[in-house]
């Protein structure tokens, strides 16, 4: 493996300077996420519009789709055109079986699909956005890891391709799951397109065991770091939860300050931030979303992640975990 892979660092980045902006500056996203806010409520969707309103940063979104170039875009118009099919009909004849039994089942077909990391959980309100209604009670979760070699490119257009690539696939690995929950004779609805969902995937993600959230507003994995892609697939079929996982992340997210040196923009906060009630890991929306644009969705604060190295999250558990227990 390169040494690339090994110890990415950005090649290039541009600067944070922009050949576009808003005649009239929309509200800022930071105020939208409710960053500074000491009470819960839901969050509100301001960029990746699902539905038919207008959200505030709805010209930069739309900006964001007509600047990729094909070899991305193509991967977004493939899985926007296989997730028609993401609802079906289902077999009329229910399997009753006992949950525990049911979820390793589920967990088996998920990886044998091709998921990397399969979880559930219930959809609790935190991963819901405000004014939307999932139409089932449970999410299982999944998440596919992506070819390091490309990543290796961020913030460049190898990268985003790579990114849209493994989108398009989870939700192909998602789209087989719900048939086969439907098989069964459940409902169950595949959510694997990140520009058109009535759920929060980090939310559900962690509360099914897949990860922790790391100091960049990203997943971490013990398995794959940040360097891997999340769908899911809600239905009733009665499943037993999963429990959230401790991998240490924040031992080393509180000292670690690699993402922050590498932001171009730095929207990175180094200290948890108070987000709708919730004190937790926050990156600034109004300086991240112009150069995510302007980049085909960056992703350097997750490949430049300790965690992303191969082969290093478990190693970096043990150590971490040890340490804890000498304190």
């Amino acid at each position: 493996m390169s040494a690339a892979v090994k110890r990415i660092r950005p090649k290039d980045p541009p600067p944070p300077e922009y050949a576009f902006g808003y005649l009239d500056p929309p509200r800022s996203g930071n105020e939208i996420n409710g960053l500074g806010e000491r009470q819960w409520r839901p969050a509100t969707a301001v960029f990746h519009n699902a539905g038919s309103a207008q959200l505030d940063w709805q010209a930069l979104d739309d900006f964001f789709g007509l600047i990729n170039p094909w070899r991305v875009v193509r991967h977004v118009v493939a899985n926007a055109w296989q997730l028609r099919k993401r609802d079906g009909p289902v077999a009329r004849r229910r399997v009753e079986a006992d949950p525990a039994d049911t979820s390793e089942r589920i967990k088996d077909a998920a990886r044998g699909f091709g998921a990397d990391l399969v979880g559930i959980a219930p959809v609790g309100p935190d991963a819901i956005f405000a004014g939307r209604a999932p139409p089932h009670a449970t999410a299982i979760c999944i998440g596919l890891s992506m070819n390091q070699e490309k990543m290796a490119h961020v913030p460049h257009a190898t990268a985003a391709e790579e990114v849209m690539r493994a989108y398009r696939q989870i939700a192909r690995v998602a789209l087989r799951l719900a048939r086969y929950v439907r098989g069964l004779g459940w409902p169950a609805r595949a959510y694997g397109n990140p520009n058109s969902t009535d759920i929060l995937h980090i939310p559900l993600a962690i509360a099914a065991g897949l990860g922790q959230l790391g100091k960049h507003g990203s997943m971490i994995s013990k398995e794959h770091g940040s360097n891997f892609r999340l769908a899911a697939v809600l239905t009733d079929l009665p499943l037993a939860f999963d429990e959230p996982v401790d991998i240490a992340v924040d031992d080393l997210c509180l000292g670690c300050r690699r993402c922050v040196l590498d932001c171009p923009p730095d929207a990175i906060f180094n200290e948890k931030q108070w987000v709708r009630g919730e004190k937790r890991w926050y990156v600034d929306f109004d300086k991240c979303i112009p150069y995510f644009v302007k980049t085909h969705g960056c992703a350097i604060c997750i490949e430049v992640c300790p965690w992303s190295r191969p082969g290093q999250g478990p190693k970096l558990v043990e150590k971490l975990m040890a340490k804890r227990s000498q304190r």
